[in-house]
């Protein structure tokens, strides 16, 4: 690996002066040496005891982000330093060895990710074909959203381990068919950790899938208006709940399919549509997708400078609007999805900035980030899975506004937060 090239005014010490609190780079390729990253704040005698081993006859720290200036140079008188040890240390021979395993799991969940994107380019053109023909061909429409759920299912149920992924940022014109699988996703997630029958999933599956195809007959100068709406056309908008509802009965589908696409909507506290509906009148399946349908709405809004983080969007939810929902679902949610959901933009302990990229659901609290690290090129970016990693945890999330520039590049944070689901690869 190329190195970048030193700062001009580089600050370096002998490995003897260093002490807890100070702030290091490693000018070493990633995997000469066994940390996650290379550059981070002393924690411990530990590390600077494995640092010592790596042979460096000197050590580049940053004083502005370091606690602590470095010990006194050593006495010139001290006589030479000692010379390497002949034999390699075994606990870091081992500390590299896992560190190279690493890396071989990183490339197997890279080809897991890329089956993924594959899964959710797919899914994506099924939905739109859904959105497009549900009312000129709606039974063979609603074959092919069944056959869709089918496989998703499978996928799903079959693995007893599932990660939510964030998928590549699509954006355009597509907004509808990609808030449809978003949702889909999600709810079908949120199901299998309520414990739902997959008779059951399979109905909220279809349901979501359909949900917003009414909104294909609310003209775009409404659909996609960024400024507030007039009553008439919040009437308007407010009618594709019926709509969607009729097309999948004219598709031929379950009357409680058409009811919980009816009642997507409706809020516990009556404040929903198009009904007024409150908790008791609401279907048990149609309140799961009241609380995905109502999170996705918050992080993927018509303007994008008004759309909420992941985290931002699950904080909100629960503590401003808890009374709209189902107390069990909306928990459930929360816990799948993790403090900090897919897409959430943080800060670690080390101070590095990173983005959540996977969450496993059945260990929401550890997920896996991807790091910015100036010292590694973008196409090989360090992804920690912070539950393997004691070393490392998130002290806050942050908005990508907030970023430094050079970090919201590097990390590019999604105008739409899009997920899909793949087998976990440390399941």
């Amino acid at each position: 690996m190329i190195l970048q090239s030193q700062p001009a005014e580089a600050h370096y010490l002998h490995p003897d002066q260093l002490q807890v609190g100070i702030y290091i780079h490693l000018d070493l390729g990633w995997m000469d040496h066994p940390f996650a990253l290379g550059s981070f704040k002393i924690k411990s005698p530990a590390q600077i005891a494995t640092i010592r081993q790596l042979g460096l006859q000197r050590i580049r720290y940053s004083p502005e982000q370091s606690d602590c200036p470095p010990l006194s140079e050593p006495a010139s008188d001290a006589g030479p330093a000692p010379p390497p040890p002949t034999e390699p240390d075994p606990e870091l021979q081992a500390r590299l060895a896992a560190k190279r395993e690493a890396q071989a799991k990183a490339a197997r969940r890279q080809a897991l990710l890329q089956a993924c994107e594959r899964d959710f380019t797919q899914a994506a053109q099924v939905v739109r074909q859904i959105n497009k023909q549900i009312y000129s061909r709606p039974e063979e429409t609603a074959a092919q959203a069944d056959r869709l759920l089918g496989h998703m299912l499978d996928s799903l149920l079959v693995e007893s381990d599932i990660a939510l992924q964030l998928m590549n940022d699509k954006g355009g014109s597509d907004e509808l068919y990609f808030h449809s699988l978003n949702v889909s996703v999600l709810a079908l997630l949120l199901g299998k950790a309520l414990g739902l029958p997959r008779d059951d999933i399979h109905q909220l599956g279809l349901a979501t899938l359909l949900h917003d195809v009414g909104k294909t007959r609310i003209p775009d100068r409404v659909l996609l208006k960024t400024d507030t709406l007039t009553l008439a056309e919040r009437k308007l908008l407010a009618q594709h709940c019926e709509w969607s509802m009729e097309a999948a009965k004219a598709a031929g589908l379950s009357e409680q399919i058409q009811r919980i696409i009816l009642q997507h909507h409706e809020l516990a506290d009556g404040s929903g549509y198009p009904q007024q509906h409150k908790l008791a009148d609401i279907d048990p399946l149609a309140r799961v997708l009241v609380v995905v349908n109502y999170y996705d709405n918050l992080c993927n809004r018509i303007n994008p400078m008004e759309s909420l983080t992941p985290h931002e969007a699950l904080a909100q939810m629960f503590a401003q609007h808890r009374s709209q929902f189902d107390s069990q679902i909306l928990g459930t949610f929360v816990r799948s999805m993790g403090v900090y959901p897919p897409g959430s933009c943080i800060q670690l302990s080390s101070g590095q900035y990173a983005i959540v990229v996977s969450v496993n659901a059945s260990r929401p609290l550890k997920p896996s980030v991807l790091v910015y690290d100036p010292e590694l090129p973008r196409d090989i970016a360090n992804i920690i899975n912070l539950e393997q990693d004691d070393s490392l945890n998130i002290s806050k999330s942050v908005k990508p506004v907030q970023l430094p520039r050079t970090a919201a590049d590097y990390l590019s944070p999604r105008k739409r937060t899009t997920y899909y689901f793949r087998p976990n690869e440390e399941g």
